[in-house]
Formats: C-alpha cells, sequence, structure tokens
C-alpha cells in the first residue's frame, strides 16, 4: 500500500507553452453532439442499488486530451488529464482540454488522477485542471512524474500533490483499489491500470503495444495480464489509434538496427527529427552513436528538457562527452557528428524547419547530410512535412523517411495485437477508447471478430454515462457536459464561443472598420464618413467600393434620426442603436456588391 509522501517541488513545459492559458468553453465546431448516442443502444433492467459509473470526457471523438472518470457513490478517480492541439479552424488556440464541470460540487469526491504516461495527450491538462478540482493526489511513475513537475513549472498555482509510484503498488482510493500493469509504449513508465471496484475489475491499457524487444524496457507482463484476465475482467477500455491498421506493431529493435547501419555508414552528419517526448527512440540514437563514438547534438526546448530527465532518472546511459551543444558540431568532423531535434512534423518554428530554412542561429544544411524524419506523420500534417523536405531536397542531401526504410515504429497496437489483448484479458464488456469515431468503431470490430457480442462493446461519445453493476452493465443515453475547453495564451478566465467565431471570420473575410463623427445631443453626422479596410479588400484598387459604403452610411445617417428617436428633443443620440443600423446596413450592401461578409466594426466619436 502506498504511504501519503510529502508534495512535490514543482515544476516545465516544453518549448512553445511557456504561458498561463487563457480557458473558455465552446462546442465541437462542426460536429454536434447527437441528442441520441451514435450506437443502438439495446435496452437493459438495470438492478436497483448503487452502480459504477464510468464517463469518458475526452478522447472518444478525437485524438488526445484523454481524461475518464470513473464514480462509485461519492468516490471518484479520474484516469489521465490530457491536451488535444488544435484543427485548422481554431486559429489562436493553444491546445484543447477535458470539461471537467460535471465535477463541480464534487470536488471533496476525487479521490486521485491516475496517469499512465507522459505524453501530452494525457497529463496536458493537469496544471488547469487539478488545482480547481480540490488538488487531488496524482500518481504517476518517475518518468511521467518528472515531466509533470518539470512542465508545472511554467503556471503560477499552488503546487501539485504528486505520488511517485511503482508499477507494483497497489492504492486504496475509497472504494477503488488501483493497480497497474507494465505495457509497451515510446516512452518509459507506460502501465495500464486495473481497478477494483464493487461492481468488478475495470482494466485501462492507456497507449500501448506489444513490443517484444523494446527499447531500454522490458516486453509487456503477459503472464500478469493473463492472470488478471482469468480472476474475471468487467471491462475493458482500450487503446483504438491503430486499430484499423492490420498484423503487428513494428518492434524498436527493428527500427534500432536500422538506425544504427544509417548512422554508420553516413559519410557526413546525420540529423534526425523526431518527437522530444518519443525517448525510446532518442535513446537509440544516444546509445547508439555513443557506441560508435559519434558526438550527438540536442536541439529544440523540448527535446533537452525530456533528455534531461530521463538521463536523471537513468533511462538514458551515454558518456558525458558525448551529448555536445549544436555551437560545438564545427569543432569536429562531419562523420562524427549526430543531431537529434524537433521538427519532424513541419512544424514551422521548430528546429528542424529553421535548419532547413537557414533560419538556425548556428546549423546550415550541407550536401553530404543525411536527414531522417524517424516518425510518422501526423493527420493533418502533411502539407508541411511534405514542404519541408521539398526544402530539404532542393539542397540536395539525402532525405529518409519512415515509408523508405523502417525508421520508425508506431506506439501504437495494431489489430493482431488487440486480439492477444483481448484474449489474455477475456473481458465481458469491452469499450474502446482513444481514437476518432471511425477508430473506435474498427476496433469494435476487432473484438466481434474474437466472438464479442454487439451489445457487449460499447462505443461511446465523449460525455455518454455508462453503468456497471456485479455481472453487468449498459450504455445509458445519459450524457455529461464534454465540449471543447480552449487554452490560448492571454490568462484565465471564461470567454465565449463568439471569440472563436469572430476570429473564424476575420481569418476568412476580414474587417471594414466604419468611423463617422456625430453631433452628441442630434446624432447628426458631422464631415466624411471614414473607412478602414483590412484583410477584406485592398482600399487603393477599390476605391468605388470605398466611396459606396461612405455614401450607404451617410443615406443611413440621414435617414435614422436617432437623436429625436423618442420626440424628446433634449434626447442624446442613442449611440448603440447607430452601431447597430451601420453593422447591419453596410454588411448587407457589401456582401450584395462582393458576396463576402467582413466583421463591420462601427466606431462613433461624439462632438
Amino acid at each position: 500500500m502506498v504511504q501519503p509522501t510529502k508534495p512535490q517541488p514543482q515544476a516545465p513545459r516544453p518549448e512553445g507553452n511557456k504561458f498561463r492559458g487563457r480557458v473558455f468553453h465552446a462546442k465541437r465546431p462542426n460536429t454536434p453532439h447527437p441528442s441520441q448516442p451514435t450506437q443502438t443502444i439495446k435496452t437493459v433492467t438495470a438492478p436497483s442499488g448503487d452502480k459504477l459509473r464510468i464517463i469518458v470526457l475526452g478522447g472518444c471523438e478525437e485524438v488526445g486530451r484523454n481524461c475518464t472518470l470513473i464514480e462509485y457513490k461519492n468516490d471518484i478517480i479520474l484516469i489521465d488529464l490530457g491536451l488535444q492541439f488544435p484543427e485548422e479552424n481554431m486559429p489562436g488556440i493553444d491546445y484543447i482540454i477535458p470539461n471537467v464541470s460535471y465535477l463541480k460540487g464534487k470536488e471533496k469526491n476525487v479521490r486521485g488522477v491516475i496517469i499512465t504516461h507522459g505524453h501530452y495527450d494525457h497529463i496536458g491538462a493537469i496544471p488547469h485542471i487539478v488545482p480547481n478540482i480540490g488538488n487531488p493526489p496524482i500518481y504517476a511513475l518517475p518518468m511521467s512524474a518528472g515531466i509533470i513537475k518539470r512542465r508545472q513549472e511554467d503556471f503560477h498555482t499552488r503546487p501539485l500533490n504528486i505520488k511517485v509510484t511503482k508499477n507494483t503498488d497497489i492504492l486504496k482510493l475509497g472504494a477503488f483499489t488501483v493497480s497497474f500493469f507494465h505495457i509497451n509504449h515510446n516512452i518509459p513508465d507506460s502501465v495500464g491500470i486495473v481497478i477494483d471496484t464493487p461492481a468488478g475489475t475495470i482494466c485501462h491499457t492507456g497507449d500501448w503495444k506489444f513490443d517484444f524487444h523494446p527499447a531500454g524496457t522490458e516486453h509487456a507482463d503477459f503472464q500478469q495480464i493473463a492472470g488478471i484476465g482469468k480472476k474475471g475482467v468487467l471491462c475493458l477500455m482500450g487503446d483504438s489509434t491503430n486499430a484499423n491498421v492490420p498484423g503487428h506493431q513494428v518492434s524498436e529493435k527493428v527500427i534500432e538496427d536500422e538506425l544504427r547501419m544509417i548512422i554508420e555508414k553516413a559519410k557526413g552528419r546525420v540529423i534526425i527529427g523526431t518527437f522530444a517526448s518519443l525517448l525510446a527512440r532518442v535513446k537509440q540514437i544516444i546509445e547508439i552513436s555513443d557506441s560508435l563514438g559519434k558526438k550527438v547534438a540536442i536541439d529544440g526546448y523540448s527535446m533537452r528538457t525530456y533528455i534531461e530527465i530521463a538521463k536523471e532518472l537513468g533511462f538514458i546511459k551515454c558518456q558525458l562527452s558525448t551529448l555536445i551543444k549544436p555551437e560545438q558540431m564545427d569543432s569536429y568532423a562531419d562523420d562524427k557528428i549526430v543531431l537529434i531535434c524537433t521538427g519532424a512534423q513541419g512544424e514551422k518554428n521548430a528546429a528542424l524547419n529553421r535548419i532547413a530554412n537557414n533560419e538556425h542561429r548556428v546549423i546550415r544544411v550541407r550536401k553530404s547530410d543525411t536527414i531522417i524524419f524517424s516518425s510518422s506523420v501526423i493527420p493533418g500534417n502533411e502539407n508541411s512535412v511534405q514542404r519541408l523536405m521539398d526544402t530539404l531536397y532542393r539542397k540536395g542531401c539525402k532525405v529518409i523517411n519512415y515509408k523508405m526504410m523502417d525508421v520508425h515504429a508506431g506506439g501504437h497496437a495494431k489489430k493482431e495485437d488487440i486480439k492477444l489483448m483481448l484474449a489474455l484479458f477475456k473481458p465481458k464488456y469491452y469499450v474502446p477508447i482513444e481514437g476518432n469515431h471511425f477508430l473506435l468503431r474498427e476496433n469494435g470490430m476487432v473484438a466481434q471478430s474474437m466472438g464479442w457480442k454487439e451489445e457487449n462493446i460499447f462505443i461511446v461519445d465523449n460525455g455518454q454515462v455508462m453503468e456497471f453493476w456485479k455481472e453487468g452493465g449498459r450504455l445509458t443515453q445519459e450524457k455529461v457536459p464534454s465540449d471543447y475547453v480552449f487554452v490560448d495564451g492571454l490568462g484565465v478566465g471564461d470567454v465565449s464561443q463568439v471569440v472563436l467565431r469572430d476570429r473564424l471570420v476575420l481569418a476568412e473575410d476580414g474587417m471594414v472598420v466604419v468611423i463617422v463623427q456625430i453631433e452628441k445631443r442630434t446624432g447628426k453626422l458631422v464631415g466624411n464618413p471614414d473607412i478602414v479596410s483590412r484583410g477584406f479588400i485592398f482600399m487603393k484598387d477599390h476605391i468605388e467600393l470605398i466611396e459606396g459604403t461612405r455614401k450607404e452610411v451617410k443615406k443611413l445617417m440621414d435617414q435614422a434620426k436617432p437623436g429625436a428617436a423618442a420626440g424628446d428633443s433634449q434626447a442624446e443620440a442613442d449611440t448603440k442603436y447607430i452601431r447597430e443600423q451601420i453593422r447591419d446596413e453596410v454588411g448587407k450592401f457589401l456582401f450584395k456588391k462582393t458576396e463576402r461578409r467582413p466583421m463591420i466594426l462601427p466606431v462613433i466619436i461624439e462632438v
């Protein structure tokens, strides 16, 4: 049994996130939540009495912001609190976090937050949410705890209550007994969660794959998983990220052998772009280079942060002299240099993009360089990655990606791996999680191919409530709030959905500012209105349209007579009325002329 520990010191976030984020709520753009669940619900009569409730608050309609809530009577635990990166139609948004408004008034019932591993889509919302739900203890293995503490240094909230656990620990959290099982992913200290409840045993895989030759750790504990299954599992919640891909996931050993061959035979520098959080890959690169007598330079704030934590915990082992700064690269022969950097997704400000575009402070691409993209392309990043590769090819260097050679292994189970997990756990109910809806469906079909009945496979939307009791369960039509909570970089506070809508309007159609001077008492127009366009038209090329808009405003002001609207000769001009009239009428005029709807901003100056 884990004993309470003193609160751990605070800690940072990797690059690009050095701010306190404004938090505001919005409905999911372009994806309405149906009033009826997406799965046809078979009517199941539940017995009377207390039931176990499971609610996925994020991760069942997207890849990211993973969060699962488990509740029995007055006891609640959360599994993961992750973020999701913004979509293209979310200008100015830094990331999205789960909506935990269901916990309002229930903060004292939260017994703990259990972390499966240290990727941001599982821990990124912690600084925003945990202080607002009573600061419950966070249970995380050493690598995850280290990343959470380091990231917390960028936030000015009270210290987090982090409990560093081992995968052999057993936690007693109210009505729940929580334990862990070792699983493989592409970051150390990845675990699945076992929750023994009054209704039965619930298992949550987290992100996982089966790898018989993982980097820096043991393969999954098949004996333990089978033992859990033998005792009986009421419900298994399983990762769906690669559920649509046939076969088994590639082993990290295959990648290690391929990387060793490339690094050993390279006649010039080797530059490798990958995720900072893909520590299994980073470990392989550093230790291969160390064994070949090569120097390794690290570039990217988040990359340096993750490597520092991994070295402190002993996950990465190399000679001190192996790691150098990018500024020191030219002090060694090209064939003795390996550079690991961020930016394999084509991110504009990441190191690899700056290197490719000659914007890096010290590094320039050379024809003799070998550049490796050691990551798959995240959906939505295809164009930016292709542009980056085109830029590198133009410079004449050798470029290698995962489609050419085995330089990347995914961190998520494929179809045959999922079949093995199901065969070991043998759950009564299966709940696919962590993926877009089509991935959940694909995951469910894998279970059906193994003999699970459709009514025992729950395909849920975010916020949809599942209920379980001894030997039984059902998918209900009850839903709790699960809409987007946006975080931007301006501060902390609630802002309406109008903010995002206005940003989209400005991005798509621009704005027109109409400046008018009026007499304070009568509302009579003084002088000519001024028209300013930003992002709508180039004013010098559209003088006729600008003059037409000015005439429209004049005509409007002559007709409105807002100062005498109430028949009171002493009444002052109603500026609110004037603004609304200008906004409506100028908007109609411009749409008629251009079939575009810019944002109209009336500015009234009283004289």
